[in-house]
C-alpha cells in the first residue's frame, strides 16, 4: 500500500525503479557468483538511499503537489493567492503559510476579515477557525516583511539623527547670533523709556490679576518699540476705578496726568466681573501716550496718535490669543467703544494718590500704602536710575 505523502510516494517509486531485477538467461544466472549478487544488492540499496536524500525542491520538481483550493487575500491592495493543502486547514495554518511563502512573520500579521469576523492577529483567540468558513469572505492582510520593517526602522533612525543635528545647529546658531547682535543701546533705551512703576488699585478685587495685565501692556513689543522711538517715559502705570469714571452719557477709558507722570487705564468691566478686551485697552494706552506730547485733541494730537497705533500694530509679532492666569482678558459683553471716551484731554495739576478715590476719600488697604504725587515721582526716578545702571552693567566692555 502506497503512503499518503506525495513526496514519500515519489521516493518509493524511484527506489523500485532502481532495484527492479533484470531477467538473465538461466545459464548466466547460475554462473553469477555470490560476490556479484552482493555487489548488485549493495549498489541498488545505495541508489535508493541517495534518492531518499534528495532535496525537497528536487522532489517537488519530480512530483507536482496539487493544492485542494486557494484562498485570495489582499496585500497592499493587490490580490495574492495562498494554496491550501488540507481539508481541515485553520487560520493558524494560513498564518504559517503566509510566513513561509510571503516572508511576513506572524508578529507582523493582521487579518481584517469582512463581513462580521473582524480583526484577527496571532496569537489567535480561536486558532482552530476553519479556513473553509472564511475563504469566500474578503480577507485583507496588513503586515510587512522583516526586511521592510528593518528598512523602515533604519529610515526613521536616520531621519531622527538628521533632525537632531539640524536642531543642534539651529540652537548653536541662535546662541551665536544672540551674543553677536545684542543691541545694548536698545537695552539702555528700554530701561530709560518705559513705565517705571506699575501698580494696580489694591482695594479692588484680585489686584494680582490687574498687576499681570498692566505688566503685559508694559511688555508689549509694539508699546516698547513706540515708547523707545518717541522717548516716552511714564512714572506710574495703574488702573482706573470704573465706578469713578462712568456717567449716563459716557465711560472714560483712560487718563494721562501731567504729561506722563501717571497713566490710568480702565481694565475692568463696569460690573467688576471681568476684564475688558486687551486690544481695546492697548489702543487706549496709545491714546494716553500721545498726551505726553499734546494735551488737546487737535489735528496734531490725532496725527501722532494714529502714528503710534500703527507702530504698535506693526510690531505686534505675537498676534492671537494671550492668556494670563489661564484666562483671556476679554469681556463678551463689551461691545466696543461707541459710548466711551478715551479721556477729556491731558490732565494737569492736583494731587494723585494711589489707593484713594478721585474725590479725595482714601480707602484702607493691606497690600500696599498709598503713594502721593511726590512719592510717585521719586519712585519713578529711583526705578529709572536702577534700570539704567543694570543696562550699563550688562553692556560688554569695548
Amino acid at each position: 500500500m502506497l503512503p499518503h505523502c506525495p513526496i514519500a510516494r515519489a521516493c518509493l517509486k524511484m527506489c523500485e525503479a532502481v532495484v527492479t531485477p533484470c531477467t538473465y538467461p538461466q545459464d548466466k544466472e547460475k554462473a553469477m557468483t555470490a560476490e556479484d549478487d552482493s555487489k548488485t544488492r549493495s549498489s541498488s540499496l545505495s541508489r535508493c538511499e541517495n534518492a531518499s536524500d534528495l532535496d525537497e525542491e528536487e522532489v517537488e520538481e519530480a512530483v507536482e503537489v496539487e493544492s485542494l483550493y486557494k484562498v485570495t487575500i489582499l496585500l497592499h491592495n493587490k490580490p495574492v493567492e495562498i494554496p491550501i493543502y488540507q481539508e481541515d486547514a485553520t487560520i493558524q495554518d494560513l498564518s504559517d503559510s503566509i510566513a513561509e511563502d510571503l516572508q511576513i512573520p506572524p508578529a507582523n500579521q493582521k487579518f481584517l476579515i469582512t463581513p462580521k469576523v473582524g480583526l484577527l492577529k496571532p496569537p489567535f483567540k480561536h486558532p482552530t477557525l476553519s479556513v473553509q468558513s472564511i475563504r469566500e469572505r474578503k480577507i485583507v492582510l496588513m503586515g510587512a516583511t522583516t526586511a521592510e520593517v528593518q528598512e523602515l526602522e533604519s529610515d526613521i533612525a536616520d531621519r531622527k539623527a538628521r533632525m537632531g543635528k539640524r536642531r543642534a545647529a539651529l540652537q548653536a546658531g541662535r546662541k551665536v547670533k544672540a551674543n553677536k547682535s545684542r543691541d545694548w543701546m536698545k537695552v539702555q533705551d528700554e530701561a530709560r523709556y518705559t513705565f517705571h512703576t506699575i501698580r494696580p488699585l489694591p482695594y479692588l478685587p484680585n489686584p494680582e490679576k490687574s498687576q499681570r495685565f498692566l505688566e503685559r501692556l508694559a511688555d508689549d513689543a509694539g508699546i516698547k518699540t513706540s515708547m523707545r522711538k518717541h522717548g516716552f517715559s511714564v512714572g506710574l502705570l495703574t488702573e482706573m476705578n470704573p465706578a469713578e469714571h462712568t456717567t449716563h452719557e459716557s465711560r472714560t477709558l483712560g487718563l494721562n496726568r501731567n504729561r506722563g507722570e501717571v497713566i490710568e487705564l480702565r481694565l475692568r468691566t463696569d460690573a467688576y466681573d471681568g476684564y475688558r478686551d486687551y486690544k481695546v485697552i492697548r489702543k487706549t494706552l496709545c491714546h494716553e501716550l500721545t498726551h505726553n506730547v499734546w494735551g488737546d485733541h487737535d489735528q496734531r494730537f490725532w496725527k501722532l496718535c494714529k502714528e503710534i497705533e500703527a507702530e504698535v500694530e506693526k510690531s505686534d509679532w505675537r498676534r492671537g490669543g494671550h492668556s494670563v492666569g489661564n484666562q483671556e482678558f476679554y469681556n463678551p459683553n463689551d461691545e466696543g467703544v461707541d459710548d466711551e471716551e478715551a479721556d477729556d484731554g491731558g490732565w494737569e495739576g492736583g494731587e494723585y494718590v494711589l489707593g484713594a478715590s478721585t474725590d479725595g476719600s482714601s480707602r484702607a488697604t493691606s497690600s500696599c500704602e498709598p503713594l502721593s504725587r511726590r512719592e510717585i515721582m521719586a519712585k519713578a526716578a529711583e526705578e529709572r536710575m536702577k534700570k539704567q545702571k543694570e543696562a550699563k552693567d550688562a553692556a560688554p566692555e569695548h
